[in-house]
C-alpha cells in the first residue's frame, strides 16, 4: 500500500517543484532614469539599482522612442484629419489612376507638397531665427541711444566748459589781474 501511494505523491512533488520555484524570485531589481546631477536613492537590501543618467535639457522633452515614431497612435490630431481628407479621393482633381481625370491633381499635389515644405524646411527655421535676433537687436537700441545720448551731452558739456575757462582766462604775455579790472561788456540801448 505504501508503494501505491507513494508513486501519486512522488508524481505530486514534481509537479509542484517548478511552482515552488516561480515563487521564490531571483534579486530585485529596480531601475531608474536620473537627469543631470540628481542623487539617486540607495539600493535597499539586497536590491540591484540600474541608473540610466540623462542630460538635464532631456528633463521634460518627449523620449526619444516617441520623437520620431511613425506609430500611428503618436500622430498629431491634424494630421489625422488630412488624412480623412483623402479617403475617397479619386477622380478630377485627385492624381489617382482612378476615375476619369485623375491625373489632373497631380500638379496641385506637388505645389501642396512644396509649400509644406517651405513652411516646415529649415529655411523657416532660418527666417525665425534671424527675426528673433533682430528682435533681440532691437530690444536694446532704446537703451543704447540712450546711453550714447548722456555720453555725448556729456562730452558736450565738459568741451563748453573748457571754452569758458579759455575765454575767461589771461592771453599768453597778459597778466592775469588785468583781466580781472575789466568789466564785463555791457549791452548798447538803441
Amino acid at each position: 500500500m505504501i508503494r501505491k501511494l507513494a508513486l501519486p505523491l512522488l508524481a505530486f512533488a514534481a509537479l509542484s517543484a517548478p511552482a515552488a520555484a516561480q515563487d521564490t524570485a531571483g534579486d530585485k531589481v529596480r531601475m531608474v532614469i536620473v537627469y543631470g546631477d540628481d542623487e539617486v536613492s540607495p539600493p535597499q537590501g539586497d536590491e540591484i539599482v540600474v541608473i540610466a543618467r540623462l542630460p538635464e535639457a532631456d528633463r521634460y522633452r518627449i523620449p526619444e522612442t516617441l520623437r520620431f515614431s511613425d506609430d500611428p497612435a503618436n500622430m498629431a490630431w491634424a494630421r489625422r484629419v488630412e488624412r480623412l481628407d483623402m479617403v475617397g479621393a479619386f477622380g478630377t482633381m485627385s492624381c489617382s489612376p482612378v476615375g476619369l481625370g485623375g491625373f489632373t491633381g497631380c500638379t496641385q499635389q506637388l505645389i501642396n507638397a512644396a509649400a509644406a515644405d517651405r513652411r516646415d524646411g529649415s529655411e523657416a527655421r532660418f527666417s525665425e531665427l534671424i527675426a528673433a535676433a533682430r528682435a533681440e537687436r532691437l530690444s536694446t537700441i532704446d537703451a543704447d541711444a540712450a546711453a550714447e545720448q548722456a555720453r555725448v551731452e556729456s562730452l558736450e558739456k565738459q568741451y563748453m566748459e573748457k571754452l569758458e575757462r579759455e575765454r575767461d582766462g589771461a592771453l599768453p604775455g597778459e597778466d592775469a589781474s588785468a583781466n580781472a579790472s575789466i568789466p564785463p561788456a555791457q549791452p548798447q540801448k538803441d
